[in-house]
C-alpha cells in the first residue's frame, strides 16, 4: 500500500507498519459498530439515554412513576422501600420480552407515600435465593448511620438552575492545567469535607493558584471511604457522604463561574465485587455485568470486570458517560484504569517491552471498541468536552483521532513521568543525576499525542508510598520549615521540589496536573479512616493552615506554584510547540532549552555555582530574568541582581552567573 492511502498513524508512526492491518481492523470494526448503533437506535446520543428508560421516572402522560430494571436471570422482582413499609410481596415487578422488569406506581395513588427522600430497594429472587438489592440506574444512595444498612433513596428536588451558559472549555482544551482533587480530604478539619465546603473554601485557591481545571476523583457512590473512590457500587449516584445532588451542581456550576472546567475521575475499568451495594450477580448469575469465572474478577483490586462486548453493558456504561455530563454538566473525564481495560491480563507483571503486546491476542479489543465509542460519545456530545486517558502500557494512537487509527482520547496521562522522579529521589545522589536522561525522560512521548505531565499525583500521596516533598526533606517537614532557622536538608528539598515541578510542567506534556496541596509540599500522606489507623482522619485533610502561615516556608513553595502556572498561562507554554535544546552540560548538571519564546536554564548541580557559564540561545539581543527560583519569596538565598540585563555576544551566547540548584527563565527584550 502506498504510504498517501495507509491510516495516518501508520503512516506518521513508520514502526508500526507491520501491524497496520490489525489497526486498520480496529478501525474497521468501530465503522460497524457506529453503522449497527444508528441502525438500532438512531444515533450514538440515543443509544447512551438508557438510563432514561431504566430506574425511576415520572411518566407525565400515565401520571405516575415508572420503575424498569434489566435482570434477565432473575426470577421474580419486587419493588420495596418505606413507600410500602418495607413489604417484599406487595408489589411485584412485571417480566417483559427481553429480561427487563418493570412497575408503574400511579401518582394518585402514591403521592403522599413515594416522595422525595424516602428509601427504596428492589427484593431480587434467583436461582441462589433472595436478597434485597439497589436498583442498579438509582440517582442516590445513603446509609443508615445507626444500622449501617445501604438503600437507595428517592431524589425529586426539581431542576437546578445553571449560570454557566456562558462558559468555555477551550483554554483548558488548549492548555490543561489541573487540579487534582478529592472532596473529602479537602478542608483541614478532622472529618469528611463537602461539596459546598469545597465550593466556598477551596474552590478560591485554586482560582488564586492560576489552575484552569480541576479533576474531581471519588465522586462515584463507593461504600468504601479508604478506597479513594475507585471501588465503585453505584455509578450514577454522586456520593452522599459529600452532600446532595444540587450542592455538586452548585460546586461545579461556581467553578464554571471562576472558568475552571471541572473534569470527573470517571471509574469504567472495573466494579466493587460487594453485592449487597454493587451489581455483582444482581440477577442471580455471574455473568450479567461482568466476565462470568475468573475472568471476571480482578485479582490486583479484588473487584468485578466488566463485558465489554454485551450491548447491555455498553448502553449502561455509555448511558453513566452522558449523565455525568448532561446533569452535572461535566467538561469531560479522566478514565481510570485504561492500562486495565484494555488487556485481559490487566497490565499485571507485564513491562510491555515488545509491540507485539499492543496487538496480541492479549488486548481486548471489545474493550478497545467501547474505549472508542465512548470516546465519540463524548465529543458528539460536547465536542468541547476533554478525555484524558490513564494507561501505563503505551498503547500506540491511544490519544490520537479515531479516523487516525487512534482511539480517540484527548490527553493520555505521562505516568512515566513521576516514576522517573521516585527512582532518581530513591536511587540517586544528587551527584549523579544524569541529564541526558532527565531530558530524554521528560521529551519522550509520541509527537501526534498529547500529554499530561505530573511530577506526582494522589498515586505518589498514598500511604506506603511518598510525596517528592517527603522523600526530599523526610521529617524536617515538621521541625525546622520556620522562617526562622536554617537547615540544609530543608533547604536542599525546596530547591529541587521548585526545580523538579518546572522542568516537569515545561517539559513534561501540553498538560499538567498538580495533586491537591502537593503545590506548597503538603508534609503528609494519605491515608484515610480504617482500622490499622484506630479509624483517625489526621492523614484524610489538607493542612491550609500550613501555607496560610507567613513564617513557615510551606508558603513560598506554594508563591512558587503559583508564580509557574501563571508564566504557563501568560505564555501558553504548553500549547506552545515542544521544547528545543539549547544546552546540555552533564558535569556541570546545566540543561538549557527554549519553549514558547522563553529560555529556561537549570543549574543541578548540587554544590557549584557557575559564573560567566555561556548559553546559547535561538536569537541575538538583550533578555531580562523573569523568574528566578533563587529569589527570596521563593525561599531561595537571592545570589541574583534581577535588575541586571544580558546580552548575547559575537557567538549569539549569553554569559550567565548560574548559582546551584536554581533555574532561571528569561524573556528577550
Amino acid at each position: 500500500m502506498e504510504d498517501s492511502q495507509k491510516i495516518a498513524l501508520v503512516r506518521q508512526e513508520t514502526w508500526l507498519a507491520q501491524y497496520e492491518t490489525q489497526i486498520l481492523r480496529r478501525f474497521d470494526r468501530y465503522q460497524e459498530a457506529i453503522r449497527e448503533i444508528d441502525d438500532f437506535c438512531g444515533n450514538i446520543l440515543e443509544y447512551a439515554s438508557i438510563h432514561n428508560y431504566y430506574g425511576i421516572h415520572f411518566e407525565p402522560w400515565r401520571n405516575g412513576w415508572i420503575y424498569r430494571e434489566w435482570a434477565p436471570a432473575a426470577k421474580q422482582l419486587y419493588f420495596c422501600g418505606e413507600f410500602n413499609d418495607w413489604n417484599r410481596n406487595s408489589h411485584p415487578m412485571k417480566r417483559t420480552s427481553r429480561g427487563d422488569w418493570e412497575i408503574f406506581l400511579p401518582f394518585k395513588q402514591y403521592k403522599d407515600r413515594f416522595v422525595h427522600g424516602s428509601k427504596v430497594k428492589v427484593h431480587v429472587i434467583t436461582e441462589n435465593g433472595a436478597l434485597d438489592r439497589i436498583p442498579a440506574y438509582i440517582r442516590r444512595v445513603v446509609q443508615d448511620e445507626e444500622t449501617h444498612d445501604v438503600s437507595g433513596q428517592l431524589w425529586f428536588a426539581g431542576d437546578f438552575k445553571w449560570t454557566d451558559s456562558s462558559f468555555s472549555t477551550r483554554q483548558s482544551l488548549k492548555q490543561p492545567l489541573i487540579y487534582e482533587c478529592h472532596i473529602g480530604m479537602a478542608q483541614e478539619k478532622l472529618g469528611v469535607g463537602t461539596y459546598k465546603e469545597f465550593e466556598e473554601l477551596t474552590l478560591p485557591r485554586i482560582k488564586a493558584a492560576g489552575y484552569n481545571t480541576i479533576q474531581l476523583m471519588a465522586v462515584m457512590e463507593h461504600p468504601y471511604y479508604g478506597s479513594f473512590g475507585y471501588h465503585v457500587s453505584n455509578f450514577f449516584a454522586p456520593t452522599s457522604r459529600f452532600g446532595t445532588p444540587e450542592e455538586l451542581k452548585s460546586l461545579v456550576n461556581k467553578a464554571h463561574e471562576m472558568g475552571i472546567a471541572v473534569v470527573m475521575d470517571i471509574v469504567h475499568s472495573h466494579a466493587i465485587k460487594n453485592i449487597n451495594e454493587g451489581l455483582n450477580e444482581f440477577d442471580g448469575s455471574d455473568h450479567q455485568y461482568f466476565h462470568p469465572g475468573d475472568k471476571g474478577y480482578h485479582e490486583a483490586w479484588d473487584s468485578k470486570v466488566f463485558d465489554y462486548a454485551k450491548r447491555e453493558v455498553q448502553q449502561f456504561l455509555l448511558s453513566n458517560i452522558r449523565y455525568w455530563l448532561e446533569e452535572f454538566h461535566f467538561d469531560g473525564f479522566r478514565f481510570d484504569g485504561v492500562t486495565s481495560i484494555m488487556y485481559h491480563h490487566h497490565g499485571l507483571f507485564m513491562d510491555f517491552d515488545s509491540v507485539d503486546l499492543y496487538f496480541d491476542q492479549n488486548v481486548d479489543e471489545d474493550a478497545i471498541l467501547y474505549l472508542q465509542l465512548a470516546n465519540t460519545l463524548i465529543h458528539t456530545f460536547r465536542p468541547q468536552s476533554m478525555s484524558i486517558a490513564e494507561d501505563m502500557s503505551g498503547m500506540p494512537g491511544l490519544a490520537r483521532p479515531i479516523a487516525d487509527g487512534g482511539i480517540g482520547f484527548d490527553f493520555r496521562m505521562a505516568m512515566g513521568v513521576p516514576d522517573f522522579w521516585i527512582k532518581t529521589l530513591k536511587h540517586k545522589q544528587d551527584e549523579e543525576w544524569d541529564m541526558f536522561e532527565l531530558w530524554h525522560q521528560l521529551t519522550n512521548r509520541p509527537a501526534a499525542e498529547r500529554s499530561i505531565g505530573y511530577a506526582e499525583s494522589h498515586d505518589q500521596a498514598l500511604v506506603g508510598d511518598q510525596t517528592l516533598a517527603f522523600r526530599l526533606m523526610d521529617k524536617e517537614m515538621y521541625f525546622s520549615m520556620s522562617l526562622l532557622q536554617q537547615n540544609l536538608i530543608v533547604d536542599r528539598g525546596i530547591a529541587l521540589h521548585k526545580l523538579i515541578r518546572l522542568i516537569t510542567l515545561t517539559l513534561g506534556g501540553e498538560g499538567y496536573l498538580n495533586f491537591i496541596g502537593n503545590e506548597f509540599g503538603h508534609p503528609d500522606w494519605v491515608d484515610f479512616p480504617r482500622e490499622g489507623n484506630d479509624w483517625s482522619y489526621q492523614h484524610a485533610r489538607r493542612q491550609w493552615s500550613l501555607v496560610d502561615d507567613p513564617l513557615l516556608r510551606y508558603g513560598q513553595l506554594g508563591a512558587w506554584d503559583k508564580a509557574i502556572i501563571k508564566l504557563a498561562n501568560d505564555y501558553q507554554l504548553l500549547a506552545s510547540a515542544p521544547a528545543a535544546q539549547l544546552h546540555l552540560d552533564p558535569d556541570k548538571k546545566i540543561l538549557a532549552y527554549e519553549r514558547a519564546g522563553l529560555v529556561f536554564v537549570f543549574s543541578f548541580h548540587p554544590t557549584e555555582s557557575f559564573f560567566g557559564l555561556p548559553i546559547h540561545v535561538g536569537k541575538a539581543g538583550e533578555y531580562s530574568i523573569l523568574l528566578d527560583s533563587d529569589q527570596k519569596e521563593f525561599s531561595g538565598f537571592e545570589r541574583l541582581d534581577q535588575t541586571v540585563n544580558y546580552f548575547t555576544d559575537e557567538h549569539q551566547c549569553m554569559q550567565l552567573y548560574l548559582p546551584n540548584r536554581t533555574v532561571l527563565v528569561l524573556e528577550r527584550i
